[in-house]
């Protein structure tokens, strides 16, 4: 009896963490993406709760209280905590209402580059040939061009707006995610389980998507996370420029444009949205680089 327990505890403290526990305990041993993903649930949950936490509307115009200093600063208003803009505008609420609007385009960049990518690289992947070459040319031409550039002329074609500038990013950034599906599914399609799928009779859609596809999601994944992030460094561009969100829409960029005549008069008003697109892209970069690592074998610390 003795014997079988000792074999009983053995083989269950043998027993292997599952694939979540293995991931997180992957991912966590990364200090810097433990501290990013805090970062980002901290923005994620501020920019959600923005409606109910911001202590003024970002649009409002207080008369007779512009360009007011922070809280730390002499001649501050305890009503604006971190200041307000040109024009009366309190700051923090601008900032919160500004991460929904930067949290949305990253977001939407992605899920649309994602989901058309995905698409177009498993279709090159599949047909071959002329559908390959085509798709392929087409996305070296996108990538020919330095993307704020490429962005601008896409505005410039089809006006800026806060729609237009999802649509001009996605653009972009979409033959990331199509060559990216491309690679991952040609390796894919050599391997022995796709060989007997065709044997079993599992039809074209069916094996890309349902038998290939969940084998390319590790890279895509950490493509989808740092695309994020460069969707959001993009469109803060595009806003500084005029050519992104049209005022008075507190996005991050948009506010560094309405801000630069008080770089050196009031540098906390340009300073704020500034500091938010660097702390929010870094967090997320530090995230991604943690997914990397915990989903890449090889890169999984023995």
């Amino acid at each position: 009896m003795a014997s079988e327990a000792l074999i009983t505890t053995t083989t269950a403290q043998a027993k292997p963490p599952g694939p979540f526990r293995a991931f997180w305990s992957a991912f966590s041993e990364n200090r810097g993406a433990v501290i990013g993903l805090v970062v980002v649930t901290l923005v994620v949950v501020l920019a959600i709760l923005a409606p109910l936490l911001a202590p003024h509307d970002p649009v409002e115009q207080f008369k007779g209280a512009t360009k007011l200093p922070p809280f730390w600063k002499e001649g501050a208003d305890p009503r604006f905590w971190l200041g307000t803009d040109a024009v009366g505008r309190d700051m923090l609420s601008r900032l919160m209402y500004g991460a929904r609007i930067s949290l949305f385009i990253g977001l939407s960049v992605m899920v649309v580059s994602m989901a058309v990518g995905v698409s177009l690289g498993l279709a090159a992947a599949w047909f071959g040939g002329l559908v390959d070459v085509i798709i392929i040319r087409i996305m070296d031409l996108i990538m020919a061009i330095p993307s704020l550039v490429l962005a601008i002329l896409i505005i410039a074609i089809i006006g800026p707006s806060l729609t237009n500038t999802i649509v001009a990013v996605t653009i972009v950034y979409l033959p990331r995610y199509v060559r990216l599906v491309r690679a991952s599914a040609l390796a894919e399609l050599t391997r022995d389980y796709v060989t007997a799928a065709k044997v079993a009779g599992v039809g074209p859609f069916r094996l890309m998507t349902v038998t290939v596809l969940p084998n390319c999601l590790a890279p895509l994944i950490v493509q989808a996370a740092l695309g994020v992030s460069d969707a959001i460094l993009e469109a803060a561009g595009l806003g500084f420029l005029g050519l992104g969100a049209q005022p008075p829409t507190p996005e991050w960029g948009a506010m560094l444009a309405d801000t630069r005549d008080l770089m050196l008069s009031h540098p906390w008003v340009m300073a704020f949205p500034g500091l938010c697109i660097l702390v929010t892209v870094m967090a997320i970069n530090l995230m991604g680089d943690g997914l990397r690592d915990a989903l890449d074998p090889r890169l999984r610390k023995s």
